[in-house]
Order: structure tokens, then sequence, then C-alpha cells
């Protein structure tokens, strides 16, 4: 359906979906559907961005939509489905949020406390991953000044949880959910 170019969860957030279209450089639009979308032709996508906006300002998903068109690659739905992901999550600035929840809970756990996250995408999930296995978010296991691997957490179950076929027939959304706890 056709609506504003938003995607704001905080309405008093100055930054949209249609101010990213239309004011951030190629790089960073390719940097965005790369990263937050992965999205398959993502220079190609920035490009084709920049180069509309310079005709017409992009303001809602049914203009946004009929301008990126000739680009999208396979199954349709998936590929918006990815573009506008990667808007959402730099709209929100998910990534960052996420990261500050993960460093501070693991902070403010007491000695055999335990951290849940459950994670709806790949992206999240990968971070959450990585931090709770190394504790940095590079991947990147610290040293202690003996040579020895430290981390702060220790996963408690090293496959995420998913939701049951039964769980996932009552509540479709569950589809991609995943678990992940770990153990200070």
């Amino acid at each position: 359906f056709d609506a504003d170019l938003d995607m704001r969860m905080n309405t008093n957030s100055k930054k949209s979906a249609a101010s990213i279209l239309n004011s951030y450089s190629e790089e960073e639009l390719q940097e965005i559907f790369q990263n937050y979308g992965e999205v398959r032709n993502a220079k190609s996508l920035a490009k084709k961005v920049v180069a509309e906006r310079k005709n017409e300002r992009f303001s809602s998903t049914k203009n946004f939509i009929s301008r990126i068109e000739p680009l999208i690659k396979g199954n349709k739905n998936r590929y918006l489905a990815q573009v506008f992901q990667a808007l959402r999550i730099e709209v929100n600035e998910e990534m960052q949020s996420l990261k500050e929840l993960l460093s501070q809970g693991a902070e403010l756990l007491e000695d055999q406390g335990r951290f849940a996250v459950i994670t709806f995408h790949s992206l999240e999930d990968r971070l959450v991953k990585r931090f709770f296995k190394t504790g940095s978010f590079d991947g990147k296991l610290d040293k202690d000044i003996y040579g020895n691997f430290s981390t702060p957490l220790k996963m408690v179950n090293k496959k995420p949880i998913e939701p049951s076929a039964e769980e996932q027939a009552e509540n479709p959304r569950s589809r991609s959910a995943k678990l992940r706890i770990a153990e200070k």
C-alpha cells in the first residue's frame, strides 16, 4: 500500500526514510542497503536513488518502488523487504541500540545472571551471537594479561532456540525469531 516514506518508531526523530533517500550520499546509501538489507545490487540501487532524486524527491512508498522497479532482482517482495528493512534499521538506529543494550546488559548482570535476547533477522542474530561468544561486536576474542582468552559471558545454548511449528502456526510472525541465552 502507498504511504509516506517515514518508518520512524520515534515520531520526534528528524530522520525518516524519505530524508535518508533524499540526502544521503551514494556511498552511504550503498552501505545501508548492503549491510542492513543484504541487497545484492546495493551499489546500482544507491546510484539509481541518487540519480532519481535529482528529478524529483522521494516522498511515498509507491513513488519509490516505481522508480527503482527496473533494478529489482529475483522475488520482488523479498527484494523490497530487504530494501525497506535496511531503511528501517537506519532510520531507527536499531543496530546501535542493540549494541548499547548488549553492552549495558552484560555490565549489569550479576555473576551467574542470565541474559536472554530474541532476534528477528540475521543481522541482529549475528551481532548477538558474536557478542555472547566473544564479548565484542567484531567477533575477536580479548586476551587477559597472561594471554588467556577472556569472555564476559558464556553461551548457555550453542544453537538458538526457535519457535515450534505449533507456535509458528499460532503466530506466523514468530517464524524468524531466535532466542539466545548467555550467562555471566
